[in-house]
């Protein structure tokens, strides 16, 4: 957009647009982001903001092509990019290409709806890898096909977003039963619909599972998206909600040479009120502490949450097949397993985990090569 008017007013430039809007810039706020202020080549801040006045008087601005030309009283002077002022309009969010709107689903979407891409283009192509992380990021879920038969199969995939992160169970991890375990996961018994790690400060973001065998009997995977379930509960018992994102809870792992916990609400806002995150794992849910007169109330929310992960309006199943991968949002979908009998056959899952902010990045930096790509 270009602008039509400028304006220097006491302790403000008022912007014209073509659209007709009117945006007033704080002089503070002019001076703050002079290109001057930033290294040239990290595009840091260097500037001291306690350097300037409090509130820099502005006494000329006019247009020269895509910028405006500032000068103040002090004798500096500012080349304010069109294209940066239109950017960062006071009172709205820049744009993000990692922001992007979630679809709500439930288990009307069925297994057939769950989106799917294939290994090869994502290993292979930018523009896959990018459609790829844009219906994962909508949907919270999504399942890669046509992997190798190797365990780092799966791993080459996550890192096409980013680094790994390292918990307590190591970088990656075997989905097994095992004979001595220190997780349900390693178990064969059913798993009820849960995120993973709510104990940990920051949960992980993404989670991979990469199916190398599937054969024994039982063994479905079951996911739920803990989005669309918060949001009907805000609609049909907003005081569960409330609770459910006012109060915390302690959320506790420990083992032989771990203990790792931490309080947060199970359903965590934004500074708007929008859910970011659902922490729900009743297995390692710490002992309730809040006040007496409150608990009543709060297990009653935090019933009417936990029967909606068991309602099969929400619930959405499907057994994994060898070279297949499901990638979810373990901060948003639940996942868990149905009940299987290793005595039938060898289930084998190979997973890790990618942190949201690496997902974002990979996301905004993939975003920004096409935009370049289209303007050549």
């Amino acid at each position: 957009m270009t602008i039509t008017d400028l304006a220097v007013l006491p302790g403000m430039l008022a912007v014209t647009w073509t659209d007709g809007t009117l945006t007033r810039y704080p002089t503070i706020w002019l001076r703050d982001n002079c290109p001057s202020g930033l290294h040239p080549q990290t595009q840091e801040r260097t500037l001291d903001l306690l350097s300037l006045d409090h509130s820099p008087e502005l006494v000329a601005a006019e247009r020269s092509g895509p910028h405006i030309g500032l000068r103040y009283a002090d004798g500096h002077l500012s080349t304010m990019p069109v294209a940066f002022l239109d950017a960062h309009r006071p009172g709205m969010a820049a744009a993000d290409a990692a922001a992007l709107p979630a679809t709500l689903w439930r288990a009307d979407l069925g297994a057939a709806g769950i989106p799917r891409h294939g290994a090869r283009a994502i290993l292979a192509d930018d523009a896959a890898l990018h459609a790829w992380l844009a219906d994962t990021a909508a949907f919270g879920l999504s399942i890669v096909e046509g992997l190798d038969d190797r365990v780092s199969a799966g791993t080459d995939i996550a890192g096409r977003i980013g680094f790994l992160r390292r918990t307590n169970f190591g970088t990656t991890f075997e989905v097994v039963s095992k004979p001595d375990p220190n997780n349900l996961a390693y178990t064969s018994v059913a798993l009820p619909l849960h995120t993973d790690l709510p104990n940990q400060e920051v949960p992980p973001g993404y989670q991979f599972l990469h199916c190398l065998a599937n054969e024994a009997q039982g063994g479905g995977s079951v996911f739920a998206d803990g989005f669309a379930i918060a949001a009907d509960l805000r609609a049909g018992d907003p005081e569960a909600f409330r609770l459910l994102s006012e109060i915390a809870i302690p959320f506790r792992f420990h083992d032989e040479g771990t203990d790792i916990s931490v309080r947060q609400p199970v359903l965590t806002l934004d500074g708007k009120g929008d859910l970011i995150e659902v922490r729900f794992n009743a297995h390692i849910a710490g002992v309730f502490d809040m006040p007496s007169d409150q608990m009543p109330a709060y297990y009653g929310a935090y019933r009417a949450f936990m029967a909606r992960t068991r309602d099969p309006a929400y619930r959405l199943t499907l057994k994994l097949k060898a070279g297949e991968m499901v990638v979810f949002d373990n901060r948003r979908v639940l996942h868990g397993r149905e009940a299987f009998d290793p005595s039938t056959g060898h289930r084998h899952l190979h997973g890790c985990y990618v942190d949201r902010g690496e997902f974002a990045s990979r996301l905004r930096v993939l975003a920004r090569g096409r935009t370049e790509a289209a303007a050549a």
